[in-house]
């Protein structure tokens, strides 16, 4: 389809709205559309629970220190949810390797509480079910009463203590990758505490880090964004009835521009879920040479690992993957098994060591992880700026998407404008003829042609509201 241009469509309108001016006095309606009409183009707010999110955004929770405090509390005032990963946080602290468990709830707490005091935003936080603490993470949590709490990488049904959760006012939102997988949640949820989720983030396989796909799965249709949505809304309506709440389905994973974000709600998501974009900016909490990983990698760099944790993940490949790959062990201290699927005494290195050193710009000693779009950023933005690039650009699609649904829209104006040319012109002559019939005296002529005269001007006006409603439809589209 030829490029199409906001400005000429806006022409066309104005002159055939200027032709039917010269006939209808529309000059106040079409004023009061451009002044007050509320644009539908604007970002939608994102509703989870009792949270109101006014940017449909969740910046993902990325682990081992990527977003902390700083990115999460940045897209938090942007009007996003920004999401603290509780994975692997305790390697920053300095007792980390002599008490693991202790580390990462003290790291935890102490980021929630800085995040707090940089926003008074949205701040979730991301909790991997398979790690060995899960419980006291999530205790954390419930304890710092954090707005959402996100919790992927196993099913979070049993021993959830989900009255504690609602006393505090917490959103809960699982992480899944299929409807089946959702549909179990909220079935058991609904039958073990007579409540459910607020919600449901869908990951797709075009994500970065682990996944929850096959290799052999990751390029099928069935598992893409746009199948795996209208499938996971489906088992959400069902829930939705029962319990008389709306309920959050956000996607995430290859959404990377204003284009993705308004094509994956057209299918049925309510939010979106991004995690790579939010790398390269001003305020991720990785080192600087993390960041630029992203900014220089290309496209063929970005593929697939089998991981120490029995999954397949999707990561900037270098010399440390390729020789761990080729059977070179990198030496670790296994002090305790944080998480439960972790085979450390088969693996060649320890996973969270080596996102630890990346993150920390070790990139020698370790590798990234990064989504299948990572290729696409060229330079590291603040949030603020990129936040803002991702609504112009949803604004932009949103309009041309308008502007492809108008055209028709005018042709239809001139061919009813022509309609009400020709029905105003019998009508003038159904009036010419009964004016004159008037001095006749004939009742029945009279009594004829004003018939004629009603009918004719019945239907002018008829024509005439039709062509107010589609001009008004148009100005309202274009606005």
């Amino acid at each position: 389809m030829k490029s199409i241009s906001i400005d000429g469509i806006k022409n066309n309108l104005k002159q055939i709205t200027q032709k039917i001016e010269e006939s209808i006095s529309i000059k106040e309606v079409i004023a009061q559309i451009e002044s007050s009409v509320k644009k539908t183009t604007e970002f939608k707010e994102l509703k989870i629970g009792n949270h109101i999110a006014k940017t449909p955004i969740i910046q993902g929770g990325m682990g081992v220190g990527i977003s902390l405090s700083s990115l999460a509390s940045a897209v938090a005032n942007e009007g996003g949810v920004g999401v603290i990963a509780a994975n692997g946080i305790g390697l920053l602290d300095e007792d980390y390797f002599k008490d693991g468990d202790n580390a990462s709830v003290r790291a935890f707490r102490k980021e929630i509480r800085i995040a707090r005091e940089k926003t008074n935003g949205i701040i979730g936080v991301n909790i991997m079910v398979a790690i060995d603490n899960f419980k006291k993470m999530l205790d954390v949590a419930i304890e710092e009463a954090v707005d959402v709490i996100f919790m992927g990488a196993g099913l979070p049904i049993k021993n959830i203590p989900v009255k504690r959760i609602r006393e505090k006012g917490i959103s809960v939102v699982p992480i899944v990758s299929s409807a089946r997988a959702c549909d179990l949640i909220f079935k058991m949820w609904s039958k073990i505490y007579k409540d459910v989720p607020d919600g449901v983030v869908v990951e797709g396989p075009k994500a970065g880090g682990h996944l929850g796909f096959e290799k052999d799965q990751v390029d099928k249709k069935e598992y893409q964004l746009s199948s795996l949505i209208p499938q996971i809304r489906k088992a959400l309506d069902v829930y939705e009835k029962q319990f008389d709440r709306s309920l959050a389905l956000i996607a995430g994973g290859g959404v990377y521009s204003g284009k993705d974000i308004y094509d994956t709600i057209k299918v049925g998501a309510d939010g979106v879920q991004m995690a790579t974009r939010f790398v390269a900016t001003d305020e991720c909490d990785a080192d600087e040479k993390f960041k630029m990983a992203y900014v220089n990698c290309k496209k063929e760099d970005i593929g697939y690992i089998k991981s120490p944790v029995g999954m397949v993940g999707r990561a900037i490949r270098n010399s440390f993957i390729k020789n761990s790959e080729e059977g070179k062990k990198h030496k670790f201290n296994c002090t305790w098994k944080c998480l439960a699927t972790c085979k450390a005494n088969d693996a060649n290195y320890c996973i969270s060591v080596a996102l630890n050193n990346a993150r920390l710009g070790k990139i020698d000693k370790g590798f990234v992880f990064a989504g299948s779009n990572a290729y696409r950023i060229n330079e590291i933005v603040s949030v603020k700026s990129l936040v803002t690039e991702l609504k112009n650009d949803y604004i932009k699609e949103c309009k041309l998407v308008n502007i492809k649904n108008l055209k028709p829209v005018i042709d239809k104006l001139n061919v009813l404008y022509n309609k009400y040319q020709n029905k105003l012109q019998i009508e003038l002559a159904c009036k010419k003829a009964y004016e004159k019939a008037l001095i006749t005296y004939n009742d029945k002529l009279i009594a004829e042609l004003r018939n004629q005269y009603k009918k004719a001007k019945s239907s002018t006006l008829n024509v005439q509201l039709l062509l107010e409603e589609k001009l008004t439809f148009a100005w309202k589209v274009i606005t």
